[in-house]
């Protein structure tokens, strides 16, 4: 495969991967700032949701406030913010038509009829939270139906590998943010841990990677940070966990370099990742911190997408 063709293939998943994260952090959002001010308290959900998507300090640039209004503008719809909805749709849709042989007519229609609709429905974008609302479930069901299609049709070669990889890098980048800015940014500094506000940023957080009902599943307990923590790290049934996006990553490596028949440093750096989350213990990443934890995290990743970048996409 041309490096051109897998790299086309890795930023379509990823950027159709980015719009479904950054849909959810908006629903979710938007769920937490519908609760009575006592429950909110002091802090800025929306804030929070710059954070969370790593778009704060060009947000400021633009704009004064994180208020609803200003942040749904900019992390939906924004020409000038090059990860919004819009532009990641926008993005998969030229990564696809560079690739159209590559994918099967399901992965195809469903791109392409997602950047006509947002053309011709969300040009203006939203301006009830009714319109938000339906704008979010079309931006998730793309993503779903993309993903879905991928599943059902491709053939397991390495289009399929270069796609997947793209996911699961981008999913686990999302995961590890999320979980960031709620242990070291979100919950104010005189909120203890198990308040009404610590409860409700703790659900919006397990709806933004679907994982409330996994949780209770799971531990069948009230919510605790710890296990949220442990169920987002280090639990590899979650398919968004960080444990499960790296052993997926790990197989997908190792299935490329199969096929053209040699090991190379993305798939060294990548198990050295999946080993330290294998080996690790809430216990330990506690004693170690949370931040610290995820913040090398965060890096480990980013440094593992430009080793694949420079082994196999240049």
């Amino acid at each position: 495969m041309l490096s051109r063709t897998a790299e086309n293939l890795y930023w379509l998943a990823r950027y159709v991967e980015r719009a479904e994260y950054l849909a959810r952090t908006i629903d979710a959002t938007l769920r937490v700032t519908a609760l009575p001010a006592a429950y909110i308290g002091k802090t800025n959900e929306w804030d929070s949701a710059l954070l969370t998507a790593g778009v704060a300090a060009s947000f400021y640039q633009a704009y004064e406030e994180a208020n609803e209004h200003n942040v749904v503008e900019y992390l939906s719809f924004s020409p000038n913010n090059p990860s919004s909805i819009r532009n990641c749709i926008e993005a998969a849709r030229l990564n696809s038509r560079s690739v159209r042989t590559a994918l099967t007519s399901e992965m195809w229609d469903t791109i392409n009829s997602a950047w006509i609709e947002l053309q011709a429905v969300w040009s203006k974008g939203t301006s009830t939270r009714e319109d938000l609302a339906k704008f979010l479930r079309f931006v998730q069901e793309t993503s779903l139906r993309f993903d879905g299609s991928a599943y059902r049709t491709m053939l397991r070669n390495d289009a399929y590998w270069f796609s997947r990889m793209g996911v699961h890098l981008e999913r686990a980048d999302n995961t590890a943010r999320i979980l960031d800015v709620k242990y070291h940014v979100l919950l104010p500094e005189e909120e203890h841990v198990g308040g009404p506000l610590d409860f409700y940023q703790w659900s919006s957080i397990l709806r933004s990677v679907s994982a409330l009902t996994a949780y209770h599943w799971v531990y069948r307990e009230t919510l605790k940070p710890w296990l949220i923590a442990d169920l987002l790290i280090l639990n590899d049934t979650l398919p968004r966990s960080l444990a499960s996006c790296y052993g997926n990553l790990v197989r997908n490596l190792d299935q490329i370099g199969v096929a053209y028949g040699r090991q190379g440093p993305a798939q060294r750096h990548a198990r050295g990742i999946r080993n330290r989350l294998e080996h690790s213990n809430m216990n330990d990443i506690f004693q170690h911190g949370v931040h610290e934890f995820i913040q090398e995290f965060i890096a480990d990743n980013s440094r593992l997408g430009e080793i694949i970048t420079k082994q196999y996409l240049i």
